[in-house]
């Protein structure tokens, strides 16, 4: 059963008036029954990167729930209006030092993995261009993987990336 975000929605931000859940448009939606307000769920969306070198990858340990502890990707969500090539980079600088030059898009992920999570999570290759590695942002630590020793991985997107 796919999550949803829509449950939290009480009352009509138009008026007030205590919505109700009716079929609408191909899905069980927050209604009002009063004006007629109907909430349309909009994704989230997720940006990546794949930094490899020296045949090891770049892997960054989550110090936020849910994961916390584990490794992923240096990843993030898609600010609106933001290029999303542009926010993989932007995560990437922001959660070790580097940074890098998107090279090309390895795959388009969808599934949401828990509530606060992403939607879709578009996964980039790309190569360090500039910068001192370092942990910050939401990450403790960063460091280089051999694909053969990878520590507890943190979500579906990347362990489908890394491990296939």
């Amino acid at each position: 059963m796919a999550l949803k975000r829509d449950h939290q929605i009480k009352f009509c931000p138009r008026c007030a008036t205590q919505i109700i859940r009716q079929e609408k448009f191909g899905g069980v939606r927050p209604v009002c029954p009063q004006c007629g307000w109907m909430h349309f769920s909009d994704p989230k969306v997720a940006a990546a990167v794949l930094v490899e070198k020296e045949s090891r990858v770049l892997l960054v340990r989550r110090v936020n729930e849910p994961f916390r502890g584990m490794w992923t990707l240096p990843a993030g969500f898609v600010n609106g209006g933001e290029d999303p090539a542009k926010a993989a980079a932007r995560e990437c600088l922001e959660e070790t030092g580097l940074t890098v030059c998107i090279t090309r898009v390895l795959d388009v992920i969808a599934g949401l993995e828990h509530e606060r999570g992403a939607d879709f999570i578009i996964v980039y290759h790309a190569e360090v261009t500039s910068g001192d590695l370092h942990a910050a942002d939401d990450a403790d630590a960063a460091e280089w993987f051999a694909r053969d020793h990878l520590p507890p991985l943190a979500f579906k997107a990347t362990q489908k990336i890394l491990l296939g």
